[in-house]
């Protein structure tokens, strides 16, 4: 597997921020992904950007380490970062809040955690189990968060990263409530049971890309 060019990868979102007069101060990866290769790290270079990723991340590249709480300042947006292992381990999801607005949260980016219509897979990394029950603590705090936050996940219908994936990009919390049936489960014991059964197959060549896109691959060659 060859990385892409950076500036291949790079060109559209450099061009989006500079026509909206803007500047990328954070490319950010929500986990250590084993589906595709990240163009987080080629972005973050051509923009001059910090490549953020979980403190838990084991990776061999240099990155900028956050954990849960750490906030990412953005003018008067503030991106809090909410530690969510299950998917993975190292999971975060991004809570972000329009402080021209209100001190309220307004959507959070929750990655392969939370999805339209199920959660993630948890077995890519850790033990299916293992990983449903840290899933079961993550999804605890997102139910903490008010209802009408907005959901924007990472995969929708299509991706390996989840059952029963809706096809529509965004929902709230409160929604998911109602109408997820992974996310309205409340017994752990019950959780776990219904996370490790029908697990689809894992995507193709899994721990190869998760690999490459920890930087081992590069280290080893």
């Amino acid at each position: 597997m060859q990385w892409s060019t950076p500036s291949a990868i790079s060109q559209p979102y450099l061009q989006a921020a500079d026509n909206a007069g803007m500047r990328i101060h954070f490319v950010i990866d929500t986990h250590v992904h084993a589906d595709h290769l990240s163009a987080g790290r080629a972005l973050a270079d051509a923009a001059g950007a910090s490549y953020v990723l979980s403190s838990n991340a084991s990776v061999s590249f240099p990155f900028k380490a956050v954990g849960d709480g750490d906030a990412l300042p953005l003018g008067n947006i503030t991106a809090t970062v909410l530690h969510t292992p299950g998917h993975t381990p190292e999971h975060i999801c991004i809570l972000v809040t329009d402080r021209t607005r209100a001190d309220e949260p307004w959507f959070v980016l929750t990655g392969h955690t939370l999805m339209v219509g199920d959660l993630g897979r948890t077995e890519l990394a850790a033990s299916a189990e293992e990983g449903a029950k840290q899933l079961f603590r993550s999804v605890s705090k997102l139910k903490d968060l008010p209802d009408y936050v907005e959901v924007l996940p990472g995969a929708y219908a299509g991706s390996v990263c989840g059952r029963r994936l809706s096809g529509k990009p965004w929902s709230t919390i409160g929604f998911e409530k109602r109408h997820n049936q992974a996310f309205m489960i409340e017994d752990e014991v019950e959780f776990v049971r219904f996370m490790v059964a029908e697990i689809p197959p894992a995507p193709p060549e899994a721990a190869k890309i998760r690999a490459a896109n920890s930087g081992i691959t590069a280290a080893a060659a």
